[in-house]
């Protein structure tokens, strides 16, 4: 990625940010975290990265209301963010943290069975 995109992508995590918790009425959309933007080098589509506290239906229903209201995102991230074209914003689960979460679980799991052994 370019430095223009990075830098992109970093007001736009930003803006998202702050949209999401703030502009959007949805109640499918609750407790959303922008984890991560990453942008293509041409500026033309924008991968947003998201964390969402709940189970898998609770992830389907964020992502249907995220769906729902791209348009109305996407212009208000090109009101913020001066640029001649906003890219297309695609989102995406953040699967870093349940795999963080799950890597500490099994750390546990063998500390607590070593100091059971000993």
């Amino acid at each position: 990625m370019n430095i223009r995109a990075t830098r992109v992508a970093e007001q736009m995590k930003k803006e998202l940010s702050d949209i999401i918790s703030k502009k959007i009425k949805d109640p499918r959309v609750g407790f959303v975290t922008v984890t991560d933007v990453r942008v293509t080098g041409d500026l033309q589509i924008a991968t947003v990265y998201i964390s969402v506290l709940g189970d898998e239906s609770k992830r389907k229903e964020t992502l249907q209301g995220l769906a729902k209201a791209k348009g109305f995102i996407r212009s208000e991230v090109g009101q913020r963010i001066r640029l001649r074209k906003v890219p297309e914003i695609e989102f995406e689960f953040d699967e870093s943290i349940e795999y963080g979460n799950r890597i500490d679980q099994l750390i546990h799991e063998v500390k607590k069975q070593n100091s059971d052994e000993s």
